[in-house]
């Protein structure tokens, strides 16, 4: 199962502390801080939705926190004016919905699907949101909808728009997730590449609560011992965090004794 969360942009204003900050507690996992932080703002629709999106990537990280980012989102759904405001709007919460439906802690596929939906109306094809937009669509289908012809597109696009963009953590994100296309298909080598890459930018940007299940993932496609070094690395990176994302406890349980 693919878990991942790429709210925002993922890069810090050049020379913006506040973004700095906001940056630097995000990527160690410290979404309330952040949000925090962000809060004395939040009558700004940008700042309202900054806010939201980091209480959302914390319930997917954590599976915790879902009614304070619900009451986020609903803040920040009611502030927004323009359509690309609604539409960023709209895809958080087709991204939330997604969350609660990919955790099991309620079932929202519709919601997410419908949310999505209504973004895709609202925000232009060249908008600086589409990419996320159709990365998360490409989510939906893969994850919610056993549709991967479906998602690998979504998934291209949204490579092709971070690209351009020069977005370098929601590039880590469609590396990751063609990647697993591709090991699925039982393509190792473009796999191996693309895990590799989205690693090599998680490490770049300092997006440290990403960075263990970036190392699982190319794991995953390489052969022994490269592979139990890469899980060991993930597991003292997972256990420095106190063990977040909580979804990889499971993949990083210490190996058995003989």
């Amino acid at each position: 199962m693919a878990h991942t969360a790429m709210s925002g942009s993922g890069t810090t204003a050049s020379d913006d502390p506040l973004q700095t900050a906001v940056w630097r507690l995000r990527s160690r996992g410290c979404w309330s801080d952040a949000a925090a932080l962000l809060a004395p703002g939040a009558a700004d629709p940008a700042v309202a939705l900054q806010r939201a999106s980091l209480l959302i990537e914390r319930c997917l990280y954590t599976e915790q926190g879902w009614a304070e980012a619900e009451d986020a989102l609903r803040a920040a759904e009611a502030i927004a004016q323009e359509d690309d405001e609604r539409g960023a709007a709209a895809c958080e919460r087709g991204h939330l919905a997604y969350a609660s439906t990919l955790l099991g802690v309620r079932d929202r596929a519709d919601e997410a699907r419908a949310a999505l939906g209504r973004a895709a109306a609202l925000i232009a094809p060249s908008a600086p949101g589409r990419p996320l937009l159709d990365y998360r669509r490409g989510l939906v289908a893969q994850n919610l909808g056993d549709s991967p012809q479906a998602a690998r597109a979504a998934y291209h696009r949204a490579h092709a728009g971070a690209t351009a963009q020069g977005d370098a953590l929601l590039l880590s994100a469609t590396w990751r997730h063609l990647a697993g296309l591709a090991l699925h298909d039982g393509d190792t080598a473009q796999a191996r590449h693309g895990f590799a890459e989205s690693l090599r930018l998680r490490e770049e940007l300092g997006y440290l609560v990403g960075t263990a299940p970036a190392l699982v993932a190319l794991a995953d496609a390489e052969p022994e011992p490269e592979a139990t070094r890469l899980r060991a690395e993930a597991r003292r990176l997972f256990q420095l965090l106190g063990g977040v994302p909580t979804w990889l406890a499971a993949r990083l349980a210490p190996p058995a004794a003989a």
